[in-house]
């Protein structure tokens, strides 16, 4: 399958240039991200999709004059060595960061980068965040250099919990998430939510545990099962995901996830067959969306990686950037942040997304999927050759996963 739309950015250059393309430009994207550590796998399966995304979507790849780069640089998970990182980029001349495994790290950034522009204008930075979803991002903390190309906290647990609230079996809710501002924020309005659509649930246990730290979850799920918990709510990611999981199919425990971060590397592998039909995740695509537009990028990524293609974000930002500095005619940070502020392009699924300026979220659809087994109607393809893969069983369209924002922006220069 073509991807019909990787000549977008370039359709808009063409028309507001009315050429076929500007002078090659290059442009740099410094991605400060946990690259080894207790999270280095999904640091590194997250490196490769933005190499992937840079190769197809940008130069030869995207038939434009903006070729990205992509410059991978390790923070280890720590905010300390991200802020260090950010201050190599910059002496370094590179003015786009990305990061997303980690809301500790992407606060500190958002505050960094504000604070370096305000103090050397023309050589602003801009921070293209590509997963860390914490809501005050894109509210009280939101900010002219900031644009976040996943779904919030606050997006993604409306989404869910609508669904949540139609599954009549689910009486005793036990939420569990790691112990920083991410985990914090899906505990409040997991709580918030459900005591709106479904009062009459209860939430029998609510615990946060150390990020990275936990090896054995057996005592976690062994708490679930004495609360006879029948649905648990997390926004565990990588190992921490993996090993929840891998603890509760050893233990027989027999109810339901109702996760963010299901099909993130290592996580399918771990819920198996053991997991069928009892797992959900709420997320801005997947592989099986009924209207895919990129199921060439998919299918490219697993065949040249032989690892699982899922963070659309990076392919986003990608274009974004290459969008925004076509329009911009310039690789000046200030010049794109102000092109991209408010853009629409077409999403994965084919709907419109929008980056929306009154905050920099973008605004997408959302899908709620459920883990079962594949070849059968709506799964096409399996993940991680489990022989299990995801099924789409609730669409929202953008304007039905959107949040309002209370961001008072500052005003872009």
């Amino acid at each position: 399958m073509k991807v019909k739309f990787k000549s977008v950015t370039v359709a808009v250059a063409a028309a507001l240039l009315g050429v076929a393309s500007a002078q090659a430009q290059n442009v740099k994207i410094a991605m400060i991200e946990g690259l080894s550590g207790p999270f280095g796998g999904v640091g590194q399966n997250q490196l490769k999709h933005f190499q992937y995304a840079a190769e197809r979507f940008s130069g030869k790849g995207a038939n434009s004059g903006v070729t990205v780069e992509i410059v991978p640089m390790d923070s280890k998970g720590s905010p300390q060595e991200a802020l260090a990182l950010l201050k190599k980029a910059t002496d370094d001349g590179i003015r786009f960061i990305t990061q997303g495994n980690g809301s500790n790290v992407a606060g500190v950034l958002i505050d960094a980068v504000n604070k370096h522009n305000e103090r050397n204008p023309g050589k602003e930075v801009v921070f293209l965040n590509y997963a860390a979803i914490d809501p005050d991002f894109t509210n009280s903390k939101c900010s002219p250099w900031h644009f976040r190309f996943d779904a919030g906290v606050d997006m993604k647990l409306e989404g869910l919990t609508n669904y949540m609230k139609d599954e009549k079996s689910i009486k005793n809710v036990y939420i569990i998430g790691q112990n920083y501002s991410f985990g914090q924020q899906v505990s409040k309005f997991t709580r918030e939510f459900l005591a709106k659509k479904r009062p009459d649930v209860k939430i029998v246990g609510d615990e946060l545990h150390p990020l990275g730290q936990v090896k054995d979850f057996a005592p976690y799920i062994a708490k679930m099962q004495a609360a006879n918990a029948d649905a648990v709510v997390t926004g565990n990611w990588g190992n921490d995901l993996a090993l929840l999981i891998k603890a509760a199919n050893a233990a027989g425990f027999k109810g339901r996830f109702y996760t963010f971060y299901a099909g993130v590397i290592g996580a399918p592998t771990a819920i198996g067959a053991a997991g069928a039909d009892r797992v959900s995740m709420v997320s801005y695509w997947h592989p099986n969306s009924d209207q895919s537009q990129f199921e060439s990028i998919y299918t490219g990524f697993k065949q040249k990686f032989n690892e699982e293609f899922y963070t659309v974000a990076a392919v986003n930002a990608v274009r974004y950037l290459v969008a925004g500095v076509e329009k911009a005619k310039s690789t000046d940070a200030a010049k794109v942040a102000k092109a991209i502020a408010g853009m629409k392009m077409s999403g994965a699924s084919g709907e419109t997304i929008e980056l929306r300026a009154a905050d920099g979220a973008m605004q997408q659809a959302l899908y709620v999927v459920n883990w079962t087994k594949a070849g059968g109607p709506g799964v096409k393809f399996d993940a991680e050759n489990t022989g299990y893969g995801f099924k789409t069983v609730r669409y929202m369209m953008p304007n039905e996963a959107s949040a309002p924002t209370t961001c008072k922006m500052p005003k872009r220069p």
